[in-house]
């Protein structure tokens, strides 16, 4: 009371100088208040008057982006004793790139609790993609689902259904708003305007922290230390750890936000696609994000850019008036006049864990954005390292098990996005102004663009590492990875399906180790069984742990497919969701040929089997909606 009344009178707080949403019952003062006019901290007094100001939490979180919304949600679900504190240096909302999503996040924010409020913004629905991109100019679309199956139903919707494939284009700045406070309301404080100044290291235990020191002079400790503040790496850089920049991208981005610009296409009820358009020297991204906001984005090369003699300004803006698309759709908008860059380098840290500190999102590393995968492998990555700390809490498993598997997981799955992105850029043959460029990325990476070399290529990195339990990369599975590769090399029959080569297959555990890999579900990690033999892995769960128990009762192709349909049927699920399990239990069955799980034997009597890509039925085909409106707007 002295303290207080030593201020005079108490005004009204300033938002987000250091605002909390909620103070927790135990503090003996509201330190985390500012007041207008002499803008004089409790927590400066405190600290002038001879004191340190020190708060203790369970999980202190650096950032209050996606990363460590998402941290601190699931572990207030889970484990609501749990005093968790978020500390952003900005002050929300504010603006950030990274608008285009992929579907897994739709399933991460509905365990969140928080699907609901972000489906009630009305972003728009993302059902997919148009590129021009690889050996053809001509546009081609990625679909999520089929366009023409996409129902036009009421919004807001459930998280159900339709909605399960499709993904959101969200305006960042109220985006990462509704994460953050919907963190708060779970329990977590958050404090905004709060920067990290420095990361105390311990002096007692080997490669821990001890303590954050904030801007104002605060001392905070916690047992778990995360840094989700972004690239900047607070405790990353704090503990000493490098990066590794292993992909050999080296771009820039600039990006602006256009108001009434024209969507390129509207599917229903607020569906649409992104457009990455190449043009000779990069490419350019349109990505609706509200029914009369677009953020659109230019991409190039750091040395392009330096060569150009333009400015950020200059350059974006000439960039825009070489794709028709996009001078076509900005016409009659208008720019908010802020240009603002980036650079655009994928990198991974050397470590991700230390004994009591843990990188989640771009602060344990960041690929190029083509493959739109950052907001997934942030939440993804967030989401486990929630599951691994409410489980060292619990005590249920060994901390040394849980750390390497995380570390290893973040890392394998970064480093294969950034492959997926050299091999986008190399098979690139739009990039007329970069024909060099191109050639040195396919060189320094080892990508030969044939069509098998290529996807042996890619294969290599494997295709079992992004999603445990689902075969693909990047957002895309197995076929339509197939499908990209042909469009790449301009061979779509030159790929093929190693499975037409065989009617008769068994499985080939020889040589292999068993070992346990985590199951993350209700806030709980179980442990499952996986094997090992070399560098592949072959996890048990998901559609890899149907095909195998398949595999142990049949042998002929045309037993196990029935027994697919049987087994996926049973589970009570819609005709069209068990359709699209058997496939994908099928592409499950390719890949594992590949990776010399299962081997192949061509039979007398056995049958054929005719695998094919759908070309133009399938997720990938030629765009015709765009495609027909430039025709038609180049004639008149």
């Amino acid at each position: 009371m002295g303290l207080v009344a030593g201020l005079g009178a108490v005004r009204e707080p300033v938002p987000g100088v250091f605002s909390s949403r909620r103070l927790h019952a135990g503090c003996p003062i509201e330190y985390a208040r500012c007041f207008r006019g002499d803008r004089f901290s409790i927590a400066r007094a405190f600290a002038q008057s001879g004191g340190v100001m020190e708060e203790h939490y369970d999980v202190a979180i650096v950032g209050g982006g996606p990363a460590g919304s998402t941290v601190g949600s699931l572990v207030r679900k889970y484990n609501p004793s749990l005093r968790i504190g978020i500390f952003e240096k900005e002050t929300f909302p504010r603006e950030h790139v990274g608008e285009s999503q992929l579907p897994l996040i739709g399933t991460i924010l509905n365990e969140m609790g928080c699907w609901d409020k972000v489906e009630a913004a009305g972003f728009p629905i993302k059902l997919g993609a148009t590129y021009r991109w690889g050996a053809s100019p001509d546009l081609w679309d990625f679909e999520f689902i089929p366009f023409a199956e996409f129902r036009d139903e009421p919004r807001p919707a459930k998280y159900a259904g339709q909605r399960v494939w499709t993904a959101f284009q969200v305006e960042r700045a109220l985006y990462d708003k509704i994460l953050l406070d919907h963190a708060a309301e779970l329990g977590a404080e958050v404090f905004e305007g709060c920067a990290v100044r420095s990361v105390e290291r311990s002096e007692d235990q080997e490669d821990a922290v001890a303590a954050l020191t904030l801007a104002d002079g605060r001392r905070v400790t916690a047992r778990h230390y995360v840094d989700a503040s972004g690239r900047p790496g607070v405790i990353r850089r704090g503990m000493g750890v490098g990066t590794t920049e292993p992909g050999n991208l080296r771009n820039v981005a600039f990006w602006d936000y256009w108001d009434n610009a024209e969507w390129a296409v509207t599917i229903g009820n607020g569906g649409t696609r992104v457009f990455v358009l190449s043009i000779g020297c990069g490419w350019i991204w349109f990505i609706p994000i509200r029914p009369s906001r677009v953020s659109i984005g230019f991409v190039c090369p750091k040395d392009y850019y330096q060569n150009s003699g333009k400015s950020p300004e200059e350059i974006y803006h000439w960039a825009l008036q070489q794709e028709p698309l996009v001078r076509q759709h900005i016409a009659n908008a208008t720019s908010e006049g802020q240009v603002r860059g980036t650079k655009d380098w994928s990198f991974v840290s050397d470590r991700i864990v230390g004994s009591n500190w843990y990188l989640a999102g771009e602060s344990a590393g960041f690929a190029d954005p083509i493959l739109a995968g950052g907001l997934m492998l942030t939440h993804a990555g967030a989401r486990e390292l929630a599951y691994v700390i409410l489980a060292l809490e619990a005590r249920d498993h060994s901390p040394k098990w849980l750390l390497e598997w995380y570390d290893s997981v973040q890392r394998r799955r970064m480093m294969q996005h950034i492959k997926f992105a050299d091999f986008w850029y190399a098979g690139n043959g739009q990039f007329t102004d970069l024909e060099e460029k191109t050639r040195e990325i396919a060189k320094n990476a080892g990508i030969e663009l044939t069509p098998k070399a290529a996807f042996q290529w890619l294969s290599n990195g494997g295709f079992l590492d992004d999603i445990p339990g689902r075969v693909g990369i990047g957002g895309l599975d197995l076929s339509a990875t197939k499908e990209v590769t042909g469009l790449f090399t301009g061979d779509q029959t030159g790929v093929g399906w190693k499975l037409n080569d065989y009617n008769v297959f068994k499985l080939n555990l020889r040589g292999a180790q068993k070992e346990a890999i985590p199951v993350l579900a209700n806030g709980k990690i179980v442990k499952a069984e996986s094997y090992r033999r070399g560098v592949k892995s072959l996890p048990l769960v998901g559609h890899n742990a149907v095909l195998v128990n398949v595999l142990k009762k049949h042998s002929a192709f045309n037993e196990i497919v029935p027994a697919l349909k049987q087994h996926y049927q049973g589970k009570g699920q819609p005709a069209d969701r068990a359709a699209v399990n058997v496939q994908q239990a099928i592409m499950t069955l390719e890949v594992l040929l590949i990776d010399g799980w299962v081997e192949g034997k061509l039979a007398r009597g056995k049958g054929k089997i005719g695998i094919r890509s759908q070309g133009d039925d399938g997720m990938i085909h030629k765009n015709i909606d765009v495609q027909d409106k430039l025709n038609s707007s180049s004639a008149t």
